[in-house]
């Protein structure tokens, strides 16, 4: 009885010519195949016959000729493979079924495999042929056939077991692979080196520590943890899990290192952002010989030299990378791309990009990433549009990206395109989405988004509940946020959220219930400030002005490493040029071991709130010099630099901005020509400012026109502000500011009814006007006030103190100026008015609660009016103190009647 099984297999070598032995040429050779023949196998066993009693089998190939017109094959001759006399036949066969094996899983042929399969079943159970078969099944992906396999094996052995587990591991069936080592032990067969690898590989790819240690435990006891493979399977465990001590522990013990050794550790080294050490055990691997460096030894180097902002080093490792041929090397072409993004050339990822012989997915998505690192979004997104496969991870890249240049509605829009293609929704995609939706900060769309999430089961999710939490503050539902806050399981960990829900407080005015929550959970030792939460609070203290609180978190971070962290360090810096010490901000930027361009736009930011123009451009020279690369930012705080030197430097402004494109590589933006724009105003060339707008190359922001009307307000030239206005009302502004802007120009030249239409047509808009606002700080408490405010429990004694301060100021020569009366009153009602706003009363409350010879510290959250900014002159004078205002213009420093704006902000 003859059984014939016909698998194909998409290319395998010629029919070969008939040899003249008995013995044929072996036709599985892989030389020059010829893919127009397609081969189908047939296992025939011919009958017994008296000089042969036993089956004789016969190993047959039918090869079908293809043609390129993909017409119906024709048939050629079987050829018989038949062992020579006296030969083990069993043995021949078995070696050529091995061979068809390896043919079928090197060429992904799931009925080739099956049909060897199916030969297999005709012969006695064999572990050797059957440990082949799981192999190969596994190969293919066909875990489910693998597994059938090995459950009709009568007696598996450790390399049944080893493929099996090593195979669930890497198919995603980790708990059965674990189950499946286990089960070996039981069975009595001790697992070998291979075996402790494989169920590693499962405890790595699920981060099973505890499981991991057992496994650990029985190493040693078996004596395998002298083994090289299985010492870095647990140290890269170990690396997974953040255990670094375990990894350094187990690479000093070893008696012996491979590459990989090294690897693993630089690679744990680099996870923890220990890169000095990582550099460090680099070192003494370059000094050890018998070691070559691999593209893992490069890639883990070019990820140090990024997380370091180590250019040089970098671009050092990039030589080397050439000089040994692995520059081609995909994955460290990727991790060059990575590297290069972070040091801001996008000309050199752009040139590794077109220079790739062979590109994969992730190449494209670290692309897309580096384009929207440095704000180039169309680029990325037609990055994006000509990837030729896509997966979650670049959709998430893109989403991130959008989300990181602040664009909430193109990051919603793709959102939902993903949802349209069906697309896997990771705790990322949706952690992004969320975050967009605080971008756009509006209240019905988080709303939406939040029902989307809780509909579908994603609102218990942590990670998803603490940003869900954080766009309920940016979105103006305090409320919501204070729900979810109370909510929150008191087993989980408080410390993220209950950062975001005190810098919403912030956000949104409510500054006393911020500090309060604060001071509150510090003083119950629930605050567990980390990097993350030491970084937010920083800012919070910057934006409120406590000096104080900021110097204690910043003392707290000292004693904690955090300063370290670059995102702390410059977080601390940005929090003391708020507070008004710019000294202290400046002597931490120097005594920081690493800057990255946000260290330096930092410090550059402080001088221009201190107003010190020539201090930031010598700053800036130094930038240069160290060849630090500037982003749009630094060139946006460059250019307005300008406005605040001791001399006219317009012509070298001028130069500047011209020579973004052509010398720095930045297309300037409407941020780059509105800074231009009030430079120009500043020094009075509100001519030029208008021809340079209507001149651009295109449309131009509410923003650009907002800053010529500004210097038409500080110049007093109304022709030119006329026109302006016009222009800004036409294009109906989305933010209320410029509406607020052109109301007060309206009102302060008497023209009330225009001033009145504005405000309506804001009304009708739905913008609405935040009242003006002045806070101190006094005995770690925020002192708010609004003008004509009563509400401080001391009203009578700040008002009856203030009363004796207006009649000492009028006496040194203070004129109060009603202009700056907004209200169509009477003259005598509008100094009534004029006497008691925001900034007055706080300056008032300052100097009854401070010591004599202090400075009293205010915060004011919009511009200071023409007529408070004379007050607080006259009253350093009559009180001889110091006084700091910081407004939203930048400090003011009032000293014996003069302040540091020079009368201009």
């Amino acid at each position: 009885m003859n059984t014939i099984i016909q698998p194909t297999i998409a290319a395998l070598p010629p029919l070969p010519p008939p040899p003249s032995s008995s013995f044929p040429q072996n036709p599985f050779s892989l030389s020059n195949p010829k893919p127009s023949l397609r081969p189908s196998l047939s296992l025939s066993l011919s009958p017994p016959s008296s000089s042969n009693p036993k089956l004789k089998p016969q190993l047959l190939l039918n090869f079908t000729a293809l043609p390129p017109s993909q017409s119906l094959p024709t048939q050629k001759p079987l050829l018989p493979l038949t062992p020579p006399n006296g030969s083990d036949q069993t043995h021949f066969l078995f070696h050529h079924l091995l061979n068809l094996l390896r043919l079928s899983a090197r060429h992904g042929d799931h009925e080739l495999a099956r049909a060897v399969h199916a030969s297999i079943l005709k012969f006695e159970e064999d572990n050797h042929l059957g440990n082949a078969l799981i192999s190969a099944y596994l190969k293919l992906g066909l875990v489910p056939d693998a597994y059938r396999v090995f459950q009709s094996l009568s007696c598996p052995n450790v390399v049944s077991f080893t493929t099996l587990v090593s195979g669930f591991s890497k198919a995603g069936r980790e708990d059965e692979a674990v189950e499946l080592f286990f089960g070996m032990r039981n069975s009595g067969i001790d697992p070998n080196e291979f075996s402790f690898v494989a169920v590693l590989t499962a405890c790595i790819r699920i981060l099973e520590l505890d499981l991991g240690l057992q496994v650990h435990a029985l190493a040693v006891k078996m004596g395998y943890l002298d083994c090289v493979f299985v010492s870095n399977a647990l140290m890269s465990l170990y690396g997974k899990c953040s255990c670094l001590d375990y990894v350094l522990k187990l690479f000093d013990h070893l008696p012996e290192r491979d590459i990989a050794s090294w690897n693993t550790v630089m690679s744990s080294l680099v996870k923890e952002f220990r890169y000095a050490e990582a550099f460090e055990l680099f070192r003494e691997l370059w000094r050890t010989e018998g070691f070559g460096i691999d593209r893992f030894t490069v890639s883990t180097l070019l990820t140090a030299c990024t997380g370091s902002s180590a250019f040089r080093a970098g671009k050092l490792v990039h030589a080397y990378a050439i000089k040994i041929g692995l520059e081609a090397n995909l994955s460290v072409t990727n991790a060059l791309i990575r590297f290069y993004a972070a040091c801001g050339s996008v000309n050199g990822v752009k040139s590794l990009f077109e220079r790739m012989p062979v590109r994969d997915v992730i190449t494209w998505t670290e692309m897309i990433t580096a384009y929207m690192e440095v704000g180039l979004v169309d680029l990325a997104i037609e990055m994006f549009d000509n990837m030729p496969e896509r997966n979650p991870v670049s959709y998430n890249a893109l989403l991130a990206g959008f989300c990181r240049n602040g664009e909430g509605l193109r990051a919603l829009d793709l959102f939902t395109k993903m949802l349209e293609e069906g697309m896997e929704m990771t705790d990322f995609t949706l952690t992004s989405v969320v975050n967009a939706c605080g971008l756009v900060m509006d209240c019905k769309t988080s709303e939406q988004i939040h029902g989307f999430l809780i509909k579908f089961g994603f609102g218990s999710n942590a990670c998803i509940e603490a940003a869900l939490l954080d766009m309920c503050t940016r979105c103006g539902r305090m409320a919501d946020a204070k729900k979810m806050f109370l909510r929150w399981p008191a087993e989980q960990d408080r410390s993220v959220i209950l950062t975001s829900i005190i810098g919403g407080y912030a956000r949104n005015g409510q500054l006393d219930e911020a500090i309060s929550l604060f001071n509150l959970n510090q003083s119950e030792g629930r605050m567990d400030m980390d990097e993350v939460s030491s970084t937010s609070l920083l800012g919070l203290c910057g934006t409120i002005g406590f000096h104080e609180l900021g110097k204690q978190i910043h003392c707290h971070a000292f004693k904690r490493g955090f300063l370290t962290d670059v995102g702390v360090g410059n977080a601390t810096i940005s929090m003391y040029t708020k507070c008004w010490n710019m000294e202290d901000g400046v002597k931490l930027f120097n005594m920081m071991p690493t800057h990255d361009v946000v260290s330096w736009n930092g410090l550059l930011a402080g001088y221009l709130l201190h107003r010190q123009g020539d201090e930031a451009l010598a700053f800036w020279s130094k930038m240069e010099r160290t060849g630090i690369k500037p982003d749009k930012i630094t060139f946006v705080l460059i250019i307005s630099a300008y406005r605040h030197t001791n001399s006219n430097l317009v012509d070298n402004c001028r130069s500047l901005f011209l020579s973004l494109k052509t010398v720095y590589g930045i297309e300037p933006t409407s941020e780059h020509f509105a800074s231009f724009i009030a430079v120009l105003g500043y020094w009075g060339l509100l001519d030029e400012a208008e021809e340079i707008i209507c001149k651009m190359p295109f449309e131009p922001e509410v923003s650009v026109w907002r800053a010529l009307l500004d210097s038409c307000r500080l110049r007093m030239n109304t022709t030119v502000g006329k026109r302006v206005v016009k222009r800004i009302l036409a294009m109906e502004p989305k933010d209320p500011s410029s509406y607020i802007l052109v109301s007060n120009l309206y009102s302060a030249s008497g023209r009330w009814h225009c001033s009145e239409m504005v405000r309506d047509k804001m009304r009708k808009k739905g913008f609405r006007k935040h009242p003006g606002q002045s806070w101190i700080i006094h005995n770690k408490k925020i002192h708010p006030f609004y003008a004509r405010d009563k509400s401080h429990p001391q009203a009578k004694d700040i008002y009856s103190g203030l009363e004796i301060l207006i009649l000492e100021c009028l006496k040194a020569g203070y004129v109060p100026d009603t202009s700056f009366v907004l209200q169509e009153v009477e003259e005598h009602q509008k100094k009534d008015f004029l006497y008691y706003h925001s900034a007055k009363l706080a300056a008032t409350y300052g100097l009854l609660t401070s010591k004599p010879g202090k400075p009293v510290r205010i915060v004011k959250n919009i511009l200071l009016c023409g007529d408070c900014h004379t007050f607080l002159k006259y009253m350093s004078i009559v009180t001889r103190r110091t006084i700091y205002v910081r407004d939203a213009s930048g400090v003011h420093y009032f000293s014996s009647g003069q302040c540091s704006c020079k009368d201009y902000w």
